[in-house]
């Protein structure tokens, strides 16, 4: 009997915690001798060697995926070759994939039985959709957030971009890799408030003191 795979989703803002996740399920798959393969987008290049790499300081070799890897015939030649049919994938920053290669896994899934467990963020800096985490929100079988909490307290859904004095960015290409130094974290009413706040100051003489400003939090 065929196994029955599902294509997960699992999205979060930066700093959730989704790579350390990963790591420590993979680790559970290893520790049961569970067939497993971590993978990750190329395009994320803070790390020279092939590995998912945690903030939290863990790390596990994974395999590239390119804009041109076609993810479906990466599970037949395992099939081909092999005769592997890996249980589960396990695929970091999959925000991002293409939806044609969300296809692809939908594809695994379905023909082959394997489980493809995707982490990655929903939004980005302007709170729009990845392309792929939107195709993900289409047609994934299982979806589950995993929560942060803002500095005030409420849930972070928005990863803001940061310039240099920690204001907040609204322009430029949509994919910038950073981490601490780049981006934050916070929920929308924290994100509306920079904003007025940086409208505020832009509006004012050189000269006026900004810690006159009303808090509007």
């Amino acid at each position: 009997m065929q196994k029955k795979g599902k294509l997960y989703f699992r999205y979060g803002t930066m700093g959730s915690a989704k790579t350390a996740l990963l790591l420590t399920t993979a680790y559970n798959f290893e520790e049961r001798n569970l067939d497993y393969m971590c993978l990750k987008p190329v395009i994320d290049t803070r790390e020279a060697r092939n590995v998912i790499h945690s903030r939290i300081g863990i790390e596990r070799e994974c395999r590239w995926i390119y804009d041109n890897t076609d993810l479906y015939q990466l599970a037949a030649e395992l099939y081909r070759s092999e005769g592997r049919i890996v249980d589960w994938y396990l695929i970091d920053e999959a925000q991002f994939l293409s939806a044609r290669q969300v296809d692809q896994l939908s594809r695994v899934v379905d023909d082959f039985g394997s489980n493809v467990v995707c982490y990655g963020l929903r939004t980005d800096f302007q709170t729009h959709l990845f392309e792929g985490s939107r195709r993900l929100f289409e047609i994934a079988d299982t979806i589950d957030e995993i929560k942060s909490t803002c500095n005030c307290g409420r849930k972070t859904i928005v990863n803001a971009r940061i310039d240099a004095n920690g204001d907040f960015v609204d322009e430029g290409q949509q994919v910038e890799i950073g981490g601490n130094d780049r981006y934050v974290a916070v929920c929308r009413k924290c994100w509306r408030n920079k904003h007025i706040e940086q409208s505020e100051r832009s509006a004012l003489p050189l000269d006026f003191p900004t810690d006159n400003l009303i808090d509007r939090q």
